[in-house]
């Protein structure tokens, strides 16, 4: 009678405890090279005897442990299999680190996830089957050592109440995935891999996702505060499909984009930035969109205050009220000759009160709402150019 093969999840979870290397712990042999790998699974206590293909009456060791266990005897089924439990605490103390900021963990862990993104993305999206299959392993292992990371430092990521607006939930639902895929999965369901979630790599900065823009215009001000401050920020574009803020990472420059909301959230979380909302990220770029489409160019006076524009000698003071009214607008101490645009719009005219309106007549300023009055000032603009 033949002999039973072994099951695929035992082969995962063993590949996942080797961590790529000979489980001899005075050996610790790469198993991987560019030719290949030389994993082999040894029975700690002998089939013949047993028949157990258990995981844990198996190893991965390299061929030559393999046959000095298995024809020189060099060891004893007992000291073999106290090598599990040795690489469970190697492991342990190598990946179960805390660390005290966000960005030396993302130093550890970004080329974990690099390298199981190229393997994934030239293999698995590449339908070359044979060497997604070999390759496989390397995510088990990198997913292995990713999982002990995150649950040692999840005090590091944005959380939230709600689970659609939190960091934490997409790392909680990363270490689920990784459960998951060290269990057997048959050919037919290896699609399972779309449940990585893509957030992840976007929390890292190593591919964005588009998502929305998160409405705290006051936080972003205050990132880019902080940036300046760090000697860290570039620009920002707005008033466009994407927004997005360049940051000097070192000799380079990384544009991150405003709708890239894991990543931004992620950002406002480590700098201590989140603020109440005031005026609406989504309403002010709405906007700045307009001023563009009609060829205007504009210029914020102050990077880390972005309600605030220039067109020209025009200066343009944003503002989010449901309606506007004499007391706001006396707190703003508007400049004279300056605009106030209300970008609440939520019944045209009636955004602004009558007494505002008074006011603004002896303040010297214009008061606008986001509907015919605003779109025909731009033109007055455009035509003046």
């Amino acid at each position: 009678m033949g002999r039973t093969g072994i099951s695929e999840d035992v082969k995962r979870r063993l590949y996942a405890e080797s961590m790529g290397r000979c489980m001899n712990p005075t050996c610790q042999k790469e198993l991987f090279s560019v030719s290949g790998d030389i994993i082999e699974r040894a029975h700690i206590d002998a089939y013949c005897e047993t028949a157990d293909n258990s995981f844990e009456n198996l190893v991965i060791l390299c061929p030559n442990c393999h046959t000095e266990f298995d024809k020189n005897a060099a060891f004893t089924s007992d000291e073999v299999k106290s090598w599990k439990t040795i690489r469970q605490q190697e492991i342990q103390r190598l990946f179960s680190k805390k660390f005290s900021s966000f960005d030396d963990l993302k130093e550890v862990v970004t080329p974990l996830l690099l390298e199981n993104k190229t393997i994934f993305e030239k293999y698995y999206l590449g339908d070359c089957k044979d060497l997604w299959d070999r390759f496989e392993t390397r995510i088990l292992i990198n997913n292995r050592k990713l999982k002990l990371l995150f649950e040692e430092n999840t005090h590091l990521f944005q959380r939230h109440s709600e689970k659609h607006y939190s960091n934490l939930a997409i790392i909680s639902d990363f270490i689920l995935h990784v459960k998951e895929f060290e269990l057997t999965r048959p050919d037919e369901e290896k699609i399972r891999q779309v449940l990585f979630p893509a957030e992840i790599n976007s929390i890292f900065g190593i591919a964005p996702v588009r998502d929305y823009l998160l409405p705290l215009t006051e936080s972003l001000e205050d990132l880019i505060s902080k940036l300046k401050s760090k000697n860290m920020f570039d620009h920002i574009c707005m008033g466009t499909e994407h927004p997005y803020i360049t940051i000097k990472n070192g000799a380079e420059l990384e544009k991150v984009f405003l709708d890239d909301t894991p990543r931004i959230r992620q950002l406002y979380y480590d700098y201590k930035c989140f603020r109440s909302a005031k005026v609406r990220l989504e309403s002010l770029n709405f906007a700045l969109k307009c001023i563009r489409r009609h060829g205007i160019p504009f210029k914020f006076i102050d990077d880390s205050n972005l309600r605030e524009i220039s067109i020209g000698d025009r200066k343009i003071v944003f503002v989010y009220e449901y309606c506007l009214s004499k007391a706001a607008l006396l707190a703003l101490c508007p400049e004279k000759n300056s605009v106030i645009v209300n970008l609440h719009n939520w019944n045209g005219a009636s955004c602004i009160s009558r007494e505002a309106y008074d006011i603004s007549n002896k303040l010297d300023v214009q008061l606008l709402t986001m509907d015919d009055a605003f779109y025909e000032y731009l033109e007055e603009i455009k035509l003046e150019q």
